[in-house]
């Protein structure tokens, strides 16, 4: 008889402990990754890219604000955010704090749908049941981050291309709106992206497949997304249980190839998803898949 009423509760206070340390320890484990992306030309010294994603910042959150702010210390040679950097009506301030040392570098971004509306209260079983049923909230200040940005000099690549010359090299992008709320236009930046550059780099929101097809298409030899929160809540040797969108669940953070080399296009495309930094606040949990920014260092390619 022991042995049964012991069990539900040994089994209770696991979950609560796993819970516990989901949303007060896990959380908030800011964590730098690194990865090497074989894409310059042959002989080409390296570049180094920081690759920001997923602030989902409120204006409380001092510590995500200073760690983001103190990656300056890596001297990256350029910036990427790939949206939804605010969780409130009142973050833009914080958030143009956390990026303000890395405003002074080369930088582009897009916008996304958590900085065109505030998250809502959902049930968290949603995810796994509708996770491409959205309600929107309250409209946040988007413009004014955007300005923020752009007025320092980054490139915004929200349905548009652009270029920059970082460390002697000539990098050209093309940016889309959201593909998950329906506001991505590839038809404003298709085409080839241009051979003569030294690297041509793509950046969207969500990775959904459709779009990244379109990047890899045209010639981009590195995508760089966010969304997908790495899966935010992992299985041990099982993965993400959801995606939130239509990648696959292999390649739903981190580096991967998205499209082999072939004749003309000797990179073929490289992909980045960010397991990304925060969390919605009415989900503010991650388990197996700690908060993240990554340093990606851009190697030249064997010949």
């Amino acid at each position: 008889m022991r042995w049964y009423t012991a069990l539900p509760t040994a089994t209770v206070a696991a979950g609560a402990s796993t819970v516990a340390y989901a949303s007060l320890v896990e959380r908030n484990h800011w964590t730098l990754r690194r990865f090497d992306v074989p894409v310059l030309a042959p002989g080409s010294a390296p570049l180094t890219v920081l690759h920001l994603s997923d602030l989902h910042m409120t204006a409380g959150q001092r510590s995500k604000r200073d760690w983001v702010a103190a990656l300056d210390g890596l001297e990256p040679d350029l910036v990427v955010d790939t949206g939804d950097n605010l969780a409130g009506t009142d973050a833009v301030p914080t958030v143009l704090q956390a990026l303000d040392p890395l405003l002074d570098r080369p930088g582009a971004f897009v916008t996304s749908s958590n900085d065109y509306y505030a998250p809502r209260p959902k049930n968290p079983l949603s995810y796994l049941t509708a996770p491409d049923k959205r309600v929107h909230g309250t409209h946040l200040p988007w413009q004014d981050l955007r300005d923020g940005l752009t007025g320092r000099g980054w490139l915004d690549l929200t349905n548009a291309r652009g270029e920059l010359s970082v460390a002697g090299r000539r990098i050209v992008f093309a940016g889309c709106d959201d593909p998950h709320i329906q506001r991505d236009r590839y038809d404003l930046v298709e085409g080839p992206a241009d051979p003569t550059a030294d690297l041509r780099i793509g950046v969207v929101h969500s990775p959904e497949p459709r779009v990244l097809d379109r990047f890899a298409a045209d010639g981009y030899d590195l995508l760089l997304c966010g969304h997908t929160h790495g899966g935010q809540l992992r299985v041990p040797f099982y993965g993400a249980l959801v995606t939130n969108c239509g990648i696959d669940r292999d390649r739903v953070r981190w580096l991967h190839r998205w499209a082999e080399p072939a004749p003309g296009r000797p990179n073929g495309t490289w992909l980045h998803v960010s397991a990304g930094l925060g969390t919605s606040p009415y989900a503010p949990a991650r388990f197996a898949c700690p908060p993240e920014a990554t340093l990606l260092t851009l190697t030249a390619r064997t010949p």
